[in-house]
C-alpha cells in the first residue's frame, strides 16, 4: 500500500518498463519489460563516448479521474533536438507516442490520486549501444520509457530559497551542449551543488560562459524574474529551453504581462520584485535572496516565508491545468480515460 502523503521525489519500482530498439537502419516493435537492467556492451558508445540524452515529464489524475500527460510533445522536440546534436537516431512521434501510453496504460495504478499533490513521473532515455573503441557514432540504439510515482517537490507548499552566483565554474561552454538534455551536463555540476549546499545555498546562479555579465541557469532549472508587470528570463544559447518556462511565459502573456526574453545583467538582480527558478519537478522554486560572493552583494526577494504574488499566481495556475482544475485553454493535455 503506498503512502501517497509521504511519498519522496525518488525512484520507485513499477509494474513496468518499456523499450525500442533501432538496428539496422530501422525502429523495431516496442517491447514491455519487468527487468528493471539493461543489458550492455562494455564499449558501448553510451558508456565512452557520451551518446545519451533523456527527457523528464509527468502525468496527473484529475478529480475527473482522468490522467492527463502535459506537453509530451514538447518533451519528443526537445529530445530530438539534443539526439540530433550528438550525431543519434531520432525518434518517430508515432513509437514515443505510443511507447508513452503504453507505459502509463500498464502502470496505471502507480499514477497518484487526485488531491495528493503527488504525480507520475516519466523518464524517457536513449543511448547508442553498438560496441566502439573509436570515436564515430553508435549504428544501434535503445529507447527505455521508465516512470515512478512521486510527491510534491515541496513537502509544505511552495517554499522559497536562496541561491549563490557561480563563477569558479560554467554549467556549458559557449557554443557547447547546454542547450540540449545530454547527461554529459549534469554530473560536471554536482561537485558546485555539493559546494553551495555546505554553504547552505540551494542552488549556485551560473553566469554566461563567456563573459560572466549575465545571468544563465539556475542550478538544472532556468531563471525567471518578475519586475512590474514584466516576466524576464534570460535568452541564450547555452541555456536549455525549459518546457515549464515556455508555460509559465504563455501564462504570463495571457495575465497582460510583458514578456521579455533577453540578456539579463547580474547588477539587474537590484530591481526585480521577485526571482524563481523552474522546472519539471517543482514548477516553480521562488528565491527570496541571492549573494553574489565576488562583490560580496545580497539582492532579496520578498520574504522567506512566502511566496511573491505573481509567482503564487503562476504556479497555482499552472498546477491547475496539470490537475484539470483550471480549463486547458492551450491544449497542453493528452487526457487518457485509463
Amino acid at each position: 500500500m503506498i503512502n501517497w502523503a509521504q511519498l519522496p521525489f525518488a525512484y520507485a519500482k513499477t509494474n513496468t518498463n518499456i523499450r525500442c530498439m533501432f538496428s539496422k537502419g530501422t525502429w523495431g516493435d516496442i517491447e514491455t519489460h519487468s527487468d528493471e537492467n539493461i543489458q550492455l556492451h562494455m564499449s558501448a558508445s553510451c558508456l565512452h563516448y557520451g551518446q545519451e540524452c533523456f527527457e523528464g515529464l509527468k502525468a496527473f489524475r484529475g478529480k475527473d479521474n482522468k490522467v492527463r500527460i502535459f506537453r509530451w510533445k514538447e518533451n519528443l522536440l526537445r529530445m530530438n533536438r539534443s539526439a540530433a546534436r550528438l550525431s543519434m537516431q531520432e525518434i518517430p512521434e508515432h513509437i514515443f507516442e505510443k511507447a508513452l501510453i503504453t507505459l502509463i496504460e500498464q502502470n496505471a495504478e502507480f499514477v497518484p490520486p487526485y488531491g495528493t499533490g503527488a504525480s507520475l513521473y516519466i523518464r524517457p532515455l536513449l543511448i547508442g549501444t553498438s560496441p566502439r573503441l573509436g570515436l564515430s557514432p553508435s549504428d544501434d540504439y535503445l529507447l527505455v520509457l521508465f516512470c515512478s510515482p512521486v510527491g510534491p517537490y515541496f513537502k509544505t507548499g511552495v517554499t522559497p530559497v536562496k541561491v549563490i552566483i557561480e563563477r569558479d565554474s560554467d554549467r556549458a561552454a559557449p557554443l557547447g551542449t547546454g542547450n540540449v538534455k545530454v547527461g554529459g551536463n549534469y554530473a560536471p555540476a554536482l561537485a558546485t551543488s555539493l559546494k553551495i549546499q555546505k554553504l547552505g545555498y540551494s542552488s549556485a546562479l551560473y553566469l554566461d560562459p563567456k563573459e560572466k555579465k549575465y545571468l544563465d541557469e539556475c542550478g538544472p532549472a532556468n531563471f525567471f524574474a518578475i519586475k512590474g508587470n514584466s516576466y524576464i528570463t534570460p535568452e541564450s544559447d547555452s541555456i536549455l529551453a525549459s518546457i515549464t518556462n515556455m508555460s509559465l511565459i504563455d501564462l504570463a502573456a495571457h495575465f497582460g504581462m510583458t514578456i521579455e526574453r533577453r540578456k539579463v545583467s547580474v547588477h539587474e538582480l537590484a530591481d526585480f520584485s521577485e526571482a524563481a527558478q523552474c522546472g519539471t519537478a517543482a514548477v516553480i522554486t521562488p528565491i527570496y535572496e541571492i549573494y553574489d560572493p565576488l562583490e560580496d552583494v545580497t539582492y532579496s526577494f520578498g520574504s522567506q516565508n512566502q511566496t511573491g504574488e505573481t509567482c503564487l499566481r503562476l504556479y497555482n495556475t499552472l498546477i491547475g491545468i496539470q490537475n484539470g482544475d483550471v480549463e486547458d485553454i492551450f491544449g497542453w493535455n493528452t487526457v487518457l480515460d485509463i
